[in-house]
């Protein structure tokens, strides 16, 4: 039989995690002909049928599963060995896959991930955003940016930010003809912009008061599921929003927004960067945590 290479393993590896040619070979940089070719190649020579596939779906063999399953670490392993003696150069180089939901994405985007790529010109960030909650290492992903409540108890976490607050806001336009709510209850005679989560379940808008937290479903006649849409909809005097504080602190400054129910409203774990809790870490993923570091330790918070 002729030597087996850790590029065919990568691959194979990456189908069995993606269940998707066309997703790993996403992931791989290369055709899902050539994908479907180097793996078909594969399995002639090992003379053992890997993947079943259908039209619809790959998933491993029992055989394919036993496999994998003995030969992933050996390749974390041989590309551990790989990181390190990279590491030796001046600086880091390689891609490093990170995944984000939408909003967390714009708010970090400028002060970190575009800072990191200026500092290291040899790496490259490959940055997916998307809002629903996702298996990062199941995905292929180095690393996820979340706010820290949904960062899953098995992964590493590194705070980019101690806190956020939240903010419910309305434009003069719309207070010109409403009242300014005194309290959360007075939200049942106002017209809010709903929010709609990832699950397809309705937000209802969280509250403090006396010590005591509770949560309101309000009123609207619009629902949205895009904070980017909420703040457009909010300065364009629709109703009241329920946005992160980071959303509208410039448009509250600039007079295109006012805070109501301040004294209300909560604060929550600001977000975070993690990864899997593994021996080792990617080169680029140690240089970001490492640039994070330095971010923190200059006492310059996320703008």
């Amino acid at each position: 039989m002729r030597k087996i290479g850790i590029v065919e393993l990568e691959a194979a590896i990456a189908i069995a995690r993606r269940r998707s040619f066309r997703a790993a070979s996403a992931d791989l940089g290369i055709s899902p002909t050539a994908l479907s070719q180097m793996i078909a190649g594969f399995e002639a020579g090992l003379g053992v049928r890997l993947f079943n596939r259908t039209t619809r779906s790959v998933s491993p063999t029992s055989a394919g599963d036993q496999f994998l399953a003995a030969v992933e670490p050996a390749v974390d392993a041989i590309n551990h060995a790989l990181d390190t003696v990279k590491s030796h150069r001046d600086e880091p180089a390689g891609t490093l896959r990170i995944n984000s939901s939408v909003g967390a994405a714009r708010r970090i985007l400028s002060p970190i991930i575009l800072e990191f790529v200026r500092n290291y010109p040899r790496m490259q960030v490959d940055f997916v955003t998307e809002d629903r909650p996702i298996d990062i290492v199941a995905e292929g992903f180095d690393a996820g940016i979340r706010p820290g409540d949904l960062v899953p108890g098995d992964m590493i976490a590194v705070h980019l930010e101690p806190m956020q607050r939240f903010a419910v806001v309305g434009s003069p336009a719309y207070f010109a003809s409403k009242p300014v709510p005194e309290t959360p209850r007075d939200l049942a005679q106002h017209t809010c912009i709903r929010a709609r989560m990832p699950s397809g379940k309705m937000y209802r808008w969280e509250f403090e008061q006396d010590g005591r937290a509770f949560a309101l479903d309000v009123p609207g006649q619009l629902t949205l599921d895009d904070a980017g849409l909420m703040l457009e909809a909010v300065l364009a005097g629709s109703g009241l929003a329920y946005l992160a504080e980071w959303w509208v602190r410039d448009s509250i400054r600039d007079g295109g927004l006012v805070r109501v129910l301040d004294s209300f409203t909560p604060s929550s774990a600001g977000l975070c960067l993690y990864y899997p809790s593994r021996r080792y870490q990617p080169a680029g993923l140690r240089a970001l945590i490492s640039f994070i570091g330095e971010i923190r330790r200059k006492s310059q918070p996320i703008a």
